[in-house]
Parts: structure tokens; C-alpha cells; sequence
């Protein structure tokens, strides 16, 4: 698992998934391959969402672009959509009778009925 920053721009959140590093020849990049990482996470500090992206996805490339609304010219087909790859939150505190928290929910939240008081 790799874990990389996502930055917006505009409505499409970029990122970068390969390994950098500076040589004496000056700055290595290098793309990441399917035998390195299963896949890879990224947070949007703008958004301060996650994302997980299959290894197929990111494997050989330079740049990943994850959109966040419809394109201008109403592409729908080859269109990367974030929502497709974020993570919900998986578990949430709630809070106990006696004031200390434990874990419930789940991912996502609906597919759980709710407890009763």
C-alpha cells in the first residue's frame, strides 16, 4: 500500500503515484509497478477526504485524475468519478449509557439497521 496526497484542481483532484528520490544525476521518478503495491490511498486535505485506488489503476503512470463534478463538455464514458473510489467512514463512536465511547456503524452506515435506545 502506498499512501500519497491528493491536490485539487478546480473540480478534479490530481494525483501522483510513483516514488521520487534524487540521484546524483538529479530527480528520480519512477512509476509504481503491479509486483510493488497492491494499491493506493490518497487524502484530499482540501476535501479531507480518502480515496483507494486499485493498483491497476495507478500502475505505470505518472498522474491519476479523480473528478468531483460533471465535465463542461458532458464526457461521461473513460471518466475517473472520486465518489467511485472513496472510503466511508467505517466505524463511528457513539457514546455509551455511562459516557465512554465504543465503535459502531459500519461501511456504509445504511447497510446496518439502526440500534434502538
Amino acid at each position: 500500500m502506498q499512501c500519497k496526497w491528493a491536490r485539487r484542481l478546480g473540480e478534479v483532484l490530481v494525483i501522483s503515484p510513483f516514488s521520487s528520490r534524487r540521484t546524483h544525476d538529479g530527480q528520480l521518478h519512477r512509476p509504481y509497478t503491479e509486483s510493488e503495491i497492491d494499491a493506493l490511498a490518497a487524502y484530499s486535505v482540501e476535501l479531507d477526504r480518502c480515496y483507494l485506488l486499485p493498483v491497476a489503476m495507478v500502475a505505470n503512470r505518472r498522474s491519476v485524475s479523480l473528478r468531483l463534478s460533471p465535465c463542461r463538455n458532458n464526457q461521461m464514458e473513460r471518466v475517473n468519478w472520486a465518489a467511485q473510489y472513496e472510503l466511508g467512514a467505517i466505524a463511528q463512536l457513539g457514546e455509551r449509557l455511562s459516557g465512554t465511547q465504543e465503535v459502531v456503524g459500519s461501511s456504509p452506515t445504511s447497510s446496518t439497521p439502526e440500534r434502538s435506545a
